[in-house]
């Protein structure tokens, strides 16, 4: 009986292993990749700004000899997208009160991140399979807000009590249209149409910790690295001091490393861009 049962074990095992062994043939193959909404997104992005770089009227991309992030054929490319956006963006900007300067600023950095991180490559051989958590871990949208912060924004904007919130004036910005409430933010984020609401949330998300802030007595609204370390590492993380450092996620571009906070304050900073998005 003992024997009998090792034995279907033993089968019950190599049956196990015998998938286990396929599912990584098919990923190493290809067989199992998919396009989530994550890739569709960034991939519209993207793609409008290789489109824009063939047009006759974007000088040609000359590779230069030594690499910062801005002189990248990446660069290149999401600059061309963000041509694209500009009033979609200023829309944004308008309704949320903050800088059009500072939402690029984590346009720039997130997308930048993507291409020079292994993310691309998470998704490519782990995510078909689900191995490493679910969908609702991922970032959404052109800006990479996660659906827990977008939630959070949300709840900010009604609740008096929150040190996030802005006052009446903002309370209704983004109610909903429909009673389901899950799937019209889905919508919302991962338009590859429309990238307004994408902007917005960060938008809202960038002028509720600077209230925060504020009402703890310091003002970081000319501060870009360290809004950008905050929208990097979230609200849990966003406590007022007096001498708050840039920090965040290290993105290593070409060699030279960078972490999201100062990335995002290089960018702000930089002559990039300072006639679409002035400072």
């Amino acid at each position: 009986m003992f024997k009998k049962l090792l034995k279907v074990i033993v089968i019950i095992f190599a049956i196990i292993g015998f998938g286990l062994v396929g599912v990584y043939f098919a990923v190493r193959f290809g067989l199992t990749n998919t396009s989530g909404v994550i890739d569709q997104q960034s991939d519209s992005f993207i793609k409008e700004g290789e489109n824009s770089l063939n047009n006759d009227d974007v000088e040609e991309y000359i590779e230069p000899q030594f690499k910062t992030w801005n002189s990248t054929y990446e660069w290149e490319i999401i600059r061309s997208a963000l041509l694209k956006d500009v009033d979609v963006i200023y829309r944004a900007s308008n309704d949320s009160g903050v800088s059009s300067r500072i939402i690029v600023s984590q346009l720039v950095v997130e997308q930048l991140r993507l291409f020079f991180s292994e993310r691309q490559a998470f998704k490519k051989w782990f995510e078909p399979l689900k191995i490493l958590g679910s969908q609702t871990q991922f970032s959404w949208g052109v800006m990479g807000m996660k659906e827990e912060t977008a939630i959070l924004v949300e709840q900010h904007l009604k609740d008096k009590n929150s040190e996030f919130y802005l006052g009446e004036s903002y309370e209704n910005i983004l109610d909903f249209k429909t009673e389901d409430v899950k799937k019209e933010r889905f919508a919302r984020m991962t338009d590859q149409d429309d990238h307004y609401f994408s902007y917005l949330y960060a938008g809202l998300f960038i002028k509720q910790i600077i209230s925060q802030w504020e009402k703890a007595g310091y003002d970081i609204s000319n501060s870009p690295e360290i809004i950008s370390t905050i929208y990097n590492l979230g609200f849990s993380r966003s406590i007022p001091k007096s001498d708050p450092k840039s920090g965040g996620a290290q993105i290593d571009i070409d060699g030279i490393n960078y972490s999201f906070g100062s990335l995002g304050g290089e960018f702000y900073y930089s002559a990039e861009m300072v006639s679409e998005f002035g400072r």
